[in-house]
């Protein structure tokens, strides 16, 4: 049997937070090892606990829940953030995927499906609500045809090899690493190293910001 995934749950409603606590103690796969009322909570309480995930809503006060997982992320990049949030609005959910966000969904999601979206975040993939990956899609799409990239941004593309734009080009397309592996004929492992090398040199946190990047960079 697999280890529970250490889970941080982050609310400002403690109604709501223990509605979700007993949801997901419903199931062996996640175990919650804290609750947090606000960012600043969440801040202490990843410090501590070291959690794998966190399940952040966004509208907090104190600290709101994007600039909380900006400085999770920074401080503690190893620890994945599922953003759980009763809006879908285009500004929420980008400000949440630039902030390091690795997944999005809503809290009226089922919560089989939530515990799936938590199981992808801690493998390291991407998660995005139906609903929500069609904005994303959208913006990708806005950016294509946007203005040329920047000195920096050719920059950027010029440092990545051409197994690497290949790779990049099936990540835009929604694809994971066994898909991708498939695609390319090589192992799922070459494809998670290259994606390393991937993140580092674009400079961003996880692959929805390197699909981001990539479509900012013409390269989808």
């Amino acid at each position: 049997m697999s280890t529970p995934i250490k889970t941080l749950l982050v609310d400002d409603q403690s109604l709501f937070r223990e509605a979700m606590h007993t949801l997901l103690s419903l199931d062996s796969s996640v175990q919650v090892v804290a609750e947090a009322a606000n960012g600043e909570e969440a801040l202490r309480l990843t410090s501590e606990l070291l959690p794998q995930v966190v399940l952040m809503d966004l509208r907090m006060p104190l600290m709101n829940g994007a600039e909380a997982t900006r400085r999770i992320r920074a401080t503690h990049p190893q620890t994945r953030v599922l953003v759980l949030s009763t809006f879908d609005q285009e500004e929420d959910v980008f400000e949440a995927l630039r902030s390091g966000a690795s997944g999005y969904v809503l809290k009226n999601t089922p919560s089989a499906q939530l515990v799936e979206a938590i199981k992808i975040v801690a493998a390291g993939q991407t998660y995005l609500q139906p609903s929500v990956a069609t904005q994303v899609v959208a913006e990708f799409n806005r950016l294509s045809h946007s203005s040329s990239p920047s000195a920096e941004e050719r920059r950027l593309a010029s440092l990545l090899s051409q197994r690497e734009i290949e790779i990049l080009r099936h990540l835009v397309r929604g694809m994971c690493n066994k898909e991708i592996a498939a695609a390319l004929s090589i192992t799922e492992g070459t494809v998670k190293n290259h994606m390393t090398r991937i993140l580092d040199k674009l400079q961003v946190p996880d692959r929805t910001g390197a699909a981001l990047k990539a479509r900012e960079l013409r390269l989808g």
